[in-house]
């Protein structure tokens, strides 16, 4: 199986996966309420797009060749009739031995020529957590996310931090193109960069007049990129997943403009945990985003994720997870049990990382493994660096997909009532909250069914008798509200810096899902649908990355954008058309998170 083909057959079964899934949620509601009775959305889509050619085929186009500087090297590629690619480029150091666990490292010595043919290993994965605990439907989808032939679907080892480079064919050396950098999602446990090829959004800038490169890049995670701990903590190994990123970053400074593009116009964009890390991006070292005197990105993009208060490294939460993984690793009782961790057959910690609870389980997005400030390089909670303007002040792109909670409330079926709600809160989110404030929390959604998410579906959708409620809850803390937050102390701080944002609820009428996270990938990344959405989008999205405004070359064809400080207002986007709307919907909600942050960490 040529380039390309393998990378394209694992997205499509992930997505196939995620998309059976979810017919399986949906059909027993469909069997107790007739269907005209739903608001009905598009069908599940099928991927079936072009398969990328492999080598054998890409001979017929010229063999790029780029010489890049840090680290000296001639970099082959593969050709092609619109996108020169680079797959497998490696940024650092492979983080194995004794750099398990370690932040990344520079490479420093020169590689000759190097052939960028071929994508490399995915870093290790946590498909599922072996601490499941509902078991409807968490163990159908376990069941299937355990099977030997999901495991293997792509390569993962240690040896993982590569990037691959997206060009338009031919370009010049002295180009100066734009360079939109994506980071994918995954809560900080799964994903890896080839899933997401970059071809079609350099095709699409060079379509619409406005070239540029395109570069996904992976970074630890799970047990690999985000353990926690006093230990962790005291050794300068937190947060690597975010200082791996940050080094591609640094690689594409030094890098990129052999490639034909400009350092200085650089754009990240992530979605989900790719998003929050963009966030993250604009408050590490206290918004300091400089490399060698100047900016490692001019402009940033966040589908559904920005910030998430959070309790440090070697919080009570964060030392239970390392002694979790110690403890299932065999390390406990050693005397530098770090060292001892570091030391395992890859599999033998592999398990141990993947022991402790995990996305896909009933404490959902309560993660195990995510960015905490550690006092040097995520120095606060990035709720306090925001507050106190300590953030790069760039020109952003945020939205959120109407019902984020949904996919995060499938796997507490046991939670009946509101009592267990603010149980649920109280042991497994929040612990610095009190049993009255998680009242409070729960009561700004006075109906289960009329208040909850999916939103605006009446007394339909409800998969146990408090999932709406949930859906609702965890949807607006972790995303849809917080990020209200984050924009008004943006524009409070800095009113001069633009940004924009947006609700989408494009597949508004979906079962039991609604507009569930995650669907974006299909609207907006991979633009599955050839509807409005997708297309809009991309216009936006291209000529943000261009001019650090969507409204560029864009504003004959689809509705013009305004500035989020202009009134409040949200571009909601359904499948064949947009509205303007204003983004004060549940305000109690609201006003309970602004007047309670503090005890809203996880």
């Amino acid at each position: 199986m040529g380039y390309g083909q393998r990378e394209f057959a694992a997205a499509k079964f992930v997505v196939a996966v995620k998309m059976k899934f979810l017919s399986l949620l949906a059909l027993p509601l469909a069997l107790a309420i007739p269907l005209e009775d739903i608001p009905r959305g598009p069908a599940p889509p099928v991927l079936d797009a072009p398969i990328e050619p492999g080598p054998e085929l890409q001979a017929r186009y010229p063999t790029p060749t780029v010489v890049i500087p840090l680290p000296q090297a001639t970099i082959v590629g593969l050709g092609g009739a619109d996108v020169e690619q680079f797959p497998g480029i490696p940024f650092a150091q492979p983080p194995v031995g004794g750099l398990r666990l370690k932040p990344p490292q520079p490479i420093t010595k020169p590689l000759g020529t190097y052939q960028a043919t071929q994508n490399r290993d995915a870093c290790p994965q946590m498909f599922f957590s072996d601490a499941l605990d509902d078991t409807i439907p968490t163990s159908i989808i376990g069941q299937i996310l355990n099977t030997p032939f999901v495991q293997k679907i792509t390569s993962q080892s240690e040896d993982c931090l590569y990037l691959n480079v997206h060009r338009p064919a031919g370009v010049a050396a002295d180009a100066k193109l734009p360079v939109l950098f994506w980071m994918f999602g995954g809560g900080f446990e799964l994903g890896w960069n080839t899933m997401y090829d970059g071809s079609p959004w350099v095709k699409s800038s060079i379509e619409q007049g406005k070239p540029m490169i395109f570069i996904t890049v992976n970074y630890r995670i799970g047990g690999f990129g985000f353990l926690p701990g006093a230990e962790i903590l005291k050794d300068g190994s937190a947060n690597l997943g975010l200082r791996d990123q940050r080094l591609g970053l640094q690689w594409v400074a030094d890098n990129i403009a052999a490639f034909g593009g400009d350092p200085e116009k650089v754009t990240i964009w992530g979605e989900s945990a790719g998003a929050i890390s963009v966030f993250d991006h604009m408050v590490i070292n206290e918004g300091d985003h400089t490399y060698k005197g100047k900016p490692l990105f001019r402009a940033a993009i966040m589908n559904s994720g920005s910030v998430i208060p959070a309790d440090p490294v070697d919080c009570p939460k964060g030392q239970v997870v390392y002694d979790t993984v110690v403890q299932a690793a065999g390390c406990k009782g050693t005397a530098d049990t770090l060292a001892c961790l570091r030391g395992l057959p890859y599999q033998t910690y592999l398990k141990a990382a993947n022991s402790v609870p995990g996305l896909l389980s009933h404490t959902s997005v309560a993660l195990s493994y995510l960015p905490r400030p550690d006092g040097t390089f995520l120095t606060e909670s990035p709720d306090i660096l925001i507050l106190n303007g300590k953030y790069a002040r760039v020109p952003f792109i945020i939205g959120d997909q109407e019902d984020e909670g949904t996919l995060f409330a499938l796997f507490q079926s046991y939670i009946k009532t509101p009592a267990d709600a603010v149980k649920y809160l109280t042991t497994i989110f929040f612990s610095h909250a009190t049993e009255a404030q998680m009242t409070e929390l729960v009561n700004t959604y006075p109906s289960a069914l009329l208040d909850g998410s999916p939103f605006r579906t009446g007394i339909f959708n409800n998969w146990y008798p408090q999932f709406k409620r949930m859906a609702a809850i965890l949807g607006d803390l972790t995303f849809t509200l917080s990020r209200r937050v984050f924009l008004l102390g943006t524009s409070t701080i800095a009113p001069d810096v633009p940004s924009w944002s947006y609700l989408s609820s494009y597949d508004y009428g979906t079962p039991v899902m609604g507009t569930f996270h995650g669907s974006d990938l299909l609207q907006v990344f991979f633009g599955i649908y050839p509807n409005y959405a997708a297309a809009s989008f991309r216009a936006y999205y291209l000529s943000f990355v261009a001019t650090m405004d969507p409204n560029n070359g864009t504003d004959t064809k689809y509705r013009k954008w305004p500035q989020w400080k202009d009134g409040h207002q949200l571009l909601n986007t359904y499948a064949t058309y947009s509205q303007l709307i204003t983004d004060d919907f549940r305000s109690k909600t609201y006003d309970f998170i602004v007047n309670n942050i503090k005890s809203l960490y996880i």
